[in-house]
């Protein structure tokens, strides 16, 4: 951030209007969250990060209740601080350091920060969460535990490693900055890099011309697994998709599938002669899955030329080496599901997660990994790693990942969709997320149902 500010000011942009610009889009985002009528208090420090927040609220709608309180002496400024805060404050916005800060905090400034988080009043954090190394992600002592953190120009990289920090993580792109002229192994991925997405259709073209999936799911207790698989790769309208649950499930997934063909698995049963895509492990548990249908998904995974998505239980029956060159292989692990593959925990994939995607690569031939979780991460053993933007904790509930594998699959099955697998990868993530994003606008309670509908409307 340091090196494209000054290349910035080198090419005539100044920090004032930068400033400016930051201040007014930190005003419309808080103006988006609190009510009318709500309170809002601005924290400043005495740098730039200060210098932002005293912008925002000249920005600020004059209808908007906004107090601001600056912030040289944290010892003076503690009981300004409890007055203002005691007196209806809705919001406070957070700006009393910046990406700057490298030292540990003395004992008055963690006792303001203390504070200001005892509050109970959700709070919005400029740049980087004051107290934070941006840099490692480790509080100086105490850092704002923050409700959202609007960072400017780009995330910063120990942003991503301090969720407990940081809350939900928004980007400010637009701020008045040169297009940046750096390049980086991580990426934040926007809606807007897929304004090209999805490809258009010819008007001459037919059900064979987007493919046909074959989804290997369900089993006894978890034919709903197949069920959504299913929905969610008909969100990508492929031209055909065809469920293989355990016989045993067959009736409850044929039931819930109209449009989707439903067979039960049979042992040594070729491909649909138009199948384009492979999709297998949602809801395929133990002990009915058979050796014999294990053997079968690691000869697809190591030899068909057809793209191919594992996920779930299916991960942990895949064995480590080559993959054909050239065709594309995906695995969609969450960090239990990665900690297993690599012999490990999922604390331990947590604790650096762009280290655990690569090692997931590597070991199942330099495959594509979709690693889920808090910011998932698309990329594989070389080359950029992508971090999804979308989503919120919502997903965090039972079926959520059948429906993505699903969709995924199902755009990989087409033939357009597999020219830049990585991209297609990203987008699912992203709209899967951005799905549930929606969703949480106007509704708290919604279910994986509800999202299979959201996803629709992509």
């Amino acid at each position: 951030m340091r090196e494209w500010e000054k290349v910035s000011w080198a090419a005539g942009r100044t920090a004032a209007e930068v400033i400016d610009k930051v201040g007014c889009a930190i005003a419309r985002r808080v103006e988006s969250l609190a009510k009318p009528g709500e309170r809002i208090l601005f924290l400043a420090g005495k740098g730039h990060n200060g210098d932002d927040v005293r912008a925002a609220r000249k920005h600020l709608s004059p209808e908007r209740g906004a107090l601001l309180l600056d912030v040289v002496d944290p010892a003076q400024s503690l009981g300004k601080f409890l007055e203002a805060a005691g007196g209806g404050c809705s919001w406070i916005v957070d700006g009393l350091f910046g990406i700057g800060l490298d030292r540990p905090l003395d004992a008055h400034w963690q006792k303001l920060i203390a504070a200001v988080n005892n509050a109970k009043i959700p709070i919005v954090a400029v740049d980087a969460p004051s107290g934070l190394n941006a840099e490692i992600g480790g509080a100086e002592g105490a850092a704002i535990t923050a409700a959202i953190t609007l960072t400017v120009g780009a995330p910063k990289r120990g942003l991503l490693k301090a969720a407990q920090f940081v809350g939900q993580l928004e980007v400010l792109p637009d701020v008045g900055l040169v297009p940046c002229p750096f390049d980086s192994e991580l990426n934040w991925t926007l809606g807007n890099d897929f304004a090209h997405l999805p490809p258009r259709r010819p008007v001459e073209s037919n059900k064979g011309t987007y493919g046909h999936l074959a989804i290997y799911a369900g089993s006894f207790g978890y034919h709903g697994a197949a069920v959504l698989a299913g929905h969610g790769a008909l969100r990508a309208r492929p031209g055909l998709v065809t469920v293989f649950p355990q016989e045993s499930v067959y009736v409850p997934v044929a039931s819930q599938c109209q449009s989707i063909m439903v067979h039960a698995w049979r042992p040594g049963a070729a491909l649909p002669k138009s199948c384009s895509a492979i999709l297998f492990g949602p809801g395929l548990a133990a002990p009915e899955v058979s050796d014999v249908m294990k053997e079968e998904m690691r000869s697809h995974w190591r030899k068909t030329p057809l793209p191919v998505v594992a996920d779930a239980s299916a991960l942990d029956w895949l064995q480590p080496g080559p993959t054909p060159p050239g065709i594309i292989r995906v695995i969609t692990p969450h960090p239990g599901e990665a900690g297993r593959i690599l012999g490990s925990s999922a604390a331990s994939i947590q604790s650096d997660r762009v280290l655990a995607l690569r090692e997931l690569s590597k070991r199942l031939g330099d495959c594509s990994v979709l690693l889920k979780g808090h910011q998932t991460l698309v990329g594989s053993a070389a080359g950029k790693i992508f971090v999804n933007s979308s989503g919120n904790p919502y997903l965090a509930q039972g079926g959520s990942g059948d429906l993505l594998g699903g969709y995924l699959a199902g755009l990989l099955a087409q033939r357009d969709w597999q020219n830049d697998p990585i991209t297609t990868i990203r987008y699912a993530a992203w709209q899967h997320g951005a799905a549930a994003d929606r969703l949480s606008e106007t509704q708290s309670n919604w279910t994986v149902e509800d999202l299979s509908r959201q996803l629709a409307n992509c």
